[in-house]
């Protein structure tokens, strides 16, 4: 899964990295602690890619509030072109969602949760597979998205069982809808020398923490 990760990137580099158009609302960054129902950016294919924001948190569309059932922030690969809340936007509205880094956790022996920070091997930014979905009406109406996840690759899954999809750039457009049809098999584990990982301070812990010293790796 994806619970938490980090955002460093400035938007301007974000917009000419997946030549996209900025709009005018995007988050704020650096943040080293996105939480869901947080604002993220995400990239929209269509007519000419666009990076917005949208709230992390997908809302199907039978929600009579944003609260109304579980809180979707993930959605499975293996399900999700069958579960009702994400199978019209698996076919139809498909995004990238960048980030930085993420986070995952561990426990030792005395059932303590210990974080860990994974990034990209090669220092670039991260484009997870998400889906999106606009929910509400009028001043309640907002767009949502969730981050696709899969089986963890053999190095992630010593950490936890299941990982982000990271796309690559020449994958891009095939998941955009840009490339045509056949978007299925991008939905698969990264390669196992894609990311590194070590672990960082506990404060990351709470949601509230803030700052570059949460990616900053600590002694095991």
């Amino acid at each position: 899964m994806c619970g938490r990760f980090a955002i460093t990137t400035p938007s301007d580099a974000m917009a000419q990295l997946f030549a996209a158009a900025p709009a005018n609302d995007l988050p704020k960054v650096p943040n080293y602690n996105v939480c869901p129902t947080n604002a993220v950016h995400v990239v929209t294919g269509g007519e000419g890619r666009r990076l917005g924001a949208m709230r992390w948190g997908f809302i199907p569309h039978w929600y009579k509030s944003p609260s109304d059932g579980p809180l979707l922030i993930n959605a499975r690969a293996e399900s999700i072109a069958k579960k009702p809340a994400f199978a019209a936007a698996c076919r139809e509205r498909r995004c990238l969602i960048p980030a930085d880094g993420f986070y995952e956790w561990t426990k030792d022996d005395a059932g303590n949760r210990l974080p860990w920070y994974i990034t990209r091997t090669d220092g670039a930014p991260l484009a997870f597979a998400g889906v999106w979905q606009d929910w509400g009406q009028g001043e309640d109406r907002m767009s949502t998205c969730a981050i696709v996840t899969c089986d963890a690759n053999a190095p992630m899954s010593k950490i936890h069982h299941r990982m982000p999809v990271v796309l690559e750039p020449d994958d891009w457009p095939l998941w955009l809808g840009e490339a045509g049809h056949g978007a299925a098999p991008l939905m698969r584990p990264a390669p196992e020398d894609a990311l590194r990982f070590w672990r960082v301070d506990p404060k990351v812990n709470s949601n509230r923490a803030e700052g570059p010293e949460l990616i900053e790796p600590i002694e095991e």
